[in-house]
């Protein structure tokens, strides 16, 4: 089974036992989190939300926060000794989906 969740402001689209990375989330390592679904979806049937399916349930479960890798930048203005360089990394939550149904 295949669903489109929205979480972040973004759109994933995950099935069972996947892994995903998503904007970072405000809980805690095993805890289990609920999404909003926009489709749903199988061989045989699919759902599609307008703009959320209310009957769908998908669930998961938080394995870890971390950050991704450093991006780097560069601020240069040329003939004036200017140059700045700057970095970041962003936060995410691994979330495992655990299940995925229709009531």
């Amino acid at each position: 089974m295949l669903a489109i969740i929205r979480t972040g402001g973004k759109q994933y689209k995950v099935s069972e036992h996947q892994t995903v990375k998503i904007e970072k989330l405000d809980q805690e390592i095993g805890a289990t989190v609920k999404f909003e679904v926009l489709f749903l979806g199988d061989e045989k049937e699919v759902h599609i939300g307008t703009p959320v399916l209310e009957k769908a349930v998908v669930e998961g479960k938080v394995i870890a926060q971390e950050r991704h890798k450093k991006v780097t930048g560069i601020k240069h203005k040329p003939k004036k000794r200017y140059l700045v360089r700057y970095g970041h990394r962003q936060a995410y939550t691994a979330v495992e989906i655990t299940k995925i149904s229709v009531k």
